[in-house]
């Protein structure tokens, strides 16, 4: 298991600021779940919280997880900011997604974006997967491999991945793939130089049961 990732190089990461730096909400996540009809929604690796503020303010229920408390405080205070309409609606949990399993068939929508796993992908994934509802979607967003930004974590290969990897660990059988691609976006760096961002994006709308193979 790589320790590169563990709770304390995120605490450190988060530490020191004194309020969320990444307000913006993942465009992907814009992108995909902007016409989504609201419901109850994990964000899996919430970070300083601009995915599960932009879901409630969209009338999303969400259970936002993450691993820094640090990040957690900052997320607080950053849907704080958006008034009570937000805030009673998101749920903050701190989690190691390593170990920690969400309920089964729980959530409309699954979300996770460039979570950085300490131990096997596929498994977390599998236990994202499980917990969307039979006509829910799971939607995951990733470092392409051939992203700018690959061989800064060159040791921890499971943080870059295709879309059409993350498909074949799915049984075709119960889900319908929606979007299975590469994206290129543009990123300002902390440099304040401009960068092309490649993203592996999938989503995934779990079928009703009565669609899945019998036997």
């Amino acid at each position: 298991m790589s320790e590169q990732f563990d709770q304390a190089f995120w605490e450190e990461r988060y530490r020191g600021r004194t309020v969320a730096c990444g307000t913006q909400p993942n465009p992907q996540l814009v992108a995909e779940a902007a016409e989504l009809v609201p419901g109850s929604a994990l964000d899996a690796g919430c970070g300083e919280g601009a995915d599960a503020v932009w879901l409630a303010s969209r009338g999303w229920q969400v259970t936002a997880v993450d691993i820094a408390a640090t990040a957690l405080c900052h997320a607080r205070e950053h849907a704080e900011t958006f008034g009570f309409e937000v805030t009673s609606r998101i749920d903050w949990v701190q989690a190691d997604l390593t170990s920690w399993t969400p309920a089964e068939e729980c959530f409309d929508l699954v979300s996770t974006h460039y979570v950085h796993a300490t131990a096997s992908r596929g498994a977390l994934f599998d236990r994202l997967a499980a917990s969307v509802v039979p006509g829910g979607t799971l939607l995951i967003v990733g470092h392409h491999p051939s992203d700018p930004t690959t061989g800064s974590h060159a040791a921890t290969p499971d943080v870059h991945f295709t879309a059409e990897e993350i498909v074949a660990e799915l049984d075709p059988g119960r889900w319908d793939i929606v979007v299975a691609e590469t994206r290129t976006r543009s990123a300002t760096g902390h440099d304040g130089h401009e960068t092309i961002i490649r993203d592996a994006v999938l989503r995934a709308r779990k079928r009703h049961r009565d669609q899945w193979p019998s036997g």
